[in-house]
């Protein structure tokens, strides 16, 4: 189901997420906002992964990269802490994912950085105002998502497969679509394909990789965005002995308008 309309603040959010109050997925909650998908790694890595947003920024759109050993995002959400402030978090050691803890305190300590990354939840809200349903949001499910056979533009040891997330809009609606989100580039941009998924290297919409299918009914076409799912599919492929992710759907929500 769709996330209730709340009175929160995205403050009062993290809040409530940080007490187990909401402990589900973020889509549709705090409307305007840029929620963000995390990624921790080792201090040593940092330059190359930056790097690595800098040559893939519709995947990795890159919101902040906070200093070496520093949890709070002093940019994106002053007093935030990114160690317990997320519903949920992946964490994959040598490229599988080994737990899914409701924080991170225990594994945290000085010699890891962190990178906030823009998520299409922040042009979700938009494309309902404008007429452009987000099917997910009626099952609680993240938005059907899809490791392509596309890959990315490599830097140092990143490199894997662009993933994408699809959504069904009215065929004649694809061109709003896509200068609606096409104007929110920290929430990934426009599309990146419409069609045929085949054209991506997607065999089978009805099995995605994360997340629950949804129908595409007459009148419309599947329409995909890069999704911030993608380092999880580098940090599977590389195999680091850690890498700490959010987990699918449960996003960090920001103090930054989406627009």
């Amino acid at each position: 189901m769709t996330a209730p309309a709340t009175p929160y603040t995205p403050a009062e959010l993290r809040a409530r997420i940080r007490q187990g109050l909401l402990p589900g997925i973020t889509s549709g909650y705090a409307p305007g906002y840029l929620q963000a998908n995390l990624v921790v790694l080792p201090n040593e890595l940092a330059a190359d992964f930056r790097l690595y947003c800098e040559r893939n920024p519709q995947p990795c759109p890159l919101i902040e990269q906070l200093a070496p050993g520093d949890p709070e995002p002093k940019r994106s959400a002053p007093g935030a802490d990114l160690r317990q402030d997320i519903s949920r978090y992946r964490v994959f050691r040598y490229g599988e994912a080994a737990e899914e803890p409701v924080n991170i305190l225990h594994l945290w300590d000085e010699g890891l950085t962190a990178f906030l990354l823009g998520c299409s939840f922040g042009f979700e809200h938009s494309l309902v105002r404008v007429g452009i349903p987000m099917r997910h949001q009626e099952t609680g499910a993240p938005a059907p998502t899809y490791v392509t056979g596309v890959e990315t533009t490599p830097a140092g040891v990143f490199n894997g497969p662009l993933v994408v997330t699809m959504r069904p809009v009215a065929d004649d609606k694809l061109a709003l679509a896509a200068e609606v989100s096409g104007a929110v580039p920290l929430s990934h941009g426009a599309p990146v394909h419409v069609g045929d998924p085949a054209a991506l290297g997607i065999d089978d919409l009805d099995r995605p990789d994360y997340g629950d299918p949804v129908e595409v009914r007459p009148g419309e076409t599947p329409v995909y965005w890069a999704c911030g799912v993608t380092p999880q599919a580098v940090a599977e492929r590389v195999r680091l002995p850690l890498v700490i992710t959010h987990s699918v759907g449960h996003m960090f929500i920001t103090d930054l308008p989406a627009a």
